[in-house]
């Protein structure tokens, strides 16, 4: 593990960053402040965007750049893709199911489309077991380039941008100091290992985190009594929301979909996968329990989902999930929204409102504001926490 280079050796080199995501705006604000030429793709538009040392400082997210919209020197995608010296592939996706992977794809393609000779790819979003040697493939066929001769391949994938991953994966255990610098903070470089290796490794974190979460939420069910219930809700876990939970649903499901037939790495992907839909279920039927108990009508009751959501992230686990949740209590109540930020008047209503609170965020916000309200809330714990 090297040390960190002078910075004369990264002024001036060409980065492009594929997808104006939260990780990918991140990542062009880090290598802009170290003197990169960053340029990044907003997908939505035609054009690259210049990210200066000074953009990178004056607005520290997606949000502040796009609600201020500053004059930004542009390019064409195709233009600033042939000049990139390295690519970063951080796009936002937002199909489920199996069109995930196709959406991926095809913005994989339209990203590597017009890379030359010389230049490397960094893969940021999760793949399970083998997934990088199919995105190597695609980039082959694409370019007509050959990975680790005339084209370089990187795996770095990112979600919790306060902890990035210890290593960089690299095809042939390729090592790039520049690149280690421009994803390293601190006195060391990152270091790099074998492609296969930093998949495990981030497999490693993914079951791991899940499969602890798991464990809490399986074991919370069993809290029947009050006494049971008033212990566990002053232990640490639960302040685990709703929108922890979901963190990474992404990278867990991309972990399943590489295996193949029974095994018990299979087990525990599907095992914190229904944890996570039992605990949606349980969430529910806790709802529909406390209309019960409060003597409260479908007609005269309002659900108000409560979840502050990054709309730029690169997964779109949240989103959807927050989709299926309020289709779900539709079913039972007609009158469900969605909040989010400050805008606690949509609260106000002359039916009762029950707030299902989706985040730590969300929760400390209601609590600054909403002291003399008549509400009823419920913390998307492991314990589902009713306060009245």
């Amino acid at each position: 593990m090297g040390y960190l280079l002078s910075s004369n050796e990264m002024v001036g080199t060409k980065v492009v960053v594929y997808g104006l995501s939260t990780e990918g705006y991140f990542l062009a604000c880090q290598m802009a402040i170290k003197g990169a030429d960053v340029q990044i793709i907003d997908e939505t538009t035609p054009s690259a965007i210049s990210i200066k040392a000074e953009i990178a400082k004056t607005y520290p997210n997606v949000s502040s750049l796009k609600e201020d919209e500053p004059l930004l020197a542009m390019e064409p995608i195709e233009v600033a893709i042939s000049k990139a010296k390295y690519l970063f592939f951080t796009p936002r996706i937002r199909k489920t199911g199996q069109d995930t992977k196709t959406e991926v794809h095809s913005k994989f393609k339209d990203a590597t489309n017009h890379l030359k000779k010389g230049s490397s790819v960094i893969y940021n979003l999760g793949t399970g077991f083998g997934g990088n040697n199919e995105n190597i493939s695609l980039l082959e066929h694409v370019t007509g380039l050959e990975v680790g001769k005339s084209i370089s391949y990187y795996y770095f994938p990112l979600s919790d941008l306060t902890k990035t991953p210890n290593v960089i994966g690299s095809f042939n255990n390729n090592k790039d100091e520049i690149l280690a610098e421009f994803l390293s903070s601190g006195k060391k470089l990152k270091k790099f290992v074998a492609l296969s290796s930093s998949e495990h490794f981030h497999a490693i974190n993914i079951l791991t985190r899940f499969s602890g979460l798991c464990s809490i939420l399986e074991v919370c069910k069993f809290a029947q009594d009050e006494n049971t219930k008033s212990d566990l809700i002053s232990d640490d876990f639960n302040d685990i929301f709703l929108d922890d939970m979901t963190n990474e649903l992404y990278d867990l499901r991309s972990l399943g979909a590489s295996f193949e037939g029974a095994n018990t790495l299979m087990y525990l992907v599907n095992g914190s996968i229904k944890g996570i839909d039992g605990y949606i279920k349980r969430l529910i039927d806790e709802i529909r329990s406390t209309l019960k108990k409060n003597d409260l009508k479908a007609s005269r009751t309002k659900i108000a989902l409560s979840w502050t959501l990054d709309q730029h992230s690169m997964r779109g686990d949240k989103i959807e999930m927050l989709r299926n949740l309020i289709t779900r209590l539709r079913d039972y109540i007609g009158d469900v929204e969605a909040y989010e930020g400050q805008n606690f008047d949509l609260f106000h209503s002359d039916k009762t409102t029950v707030v299902v609170v989706c985040s730590r965020y969300d929760y400390e916000n209601i609590m600054k504001k909403q002291k003399d309200e008549d509400l009823i809330m419920i913390k998307t714990n492991p314990l589902c926490e009713i306060i009245q």
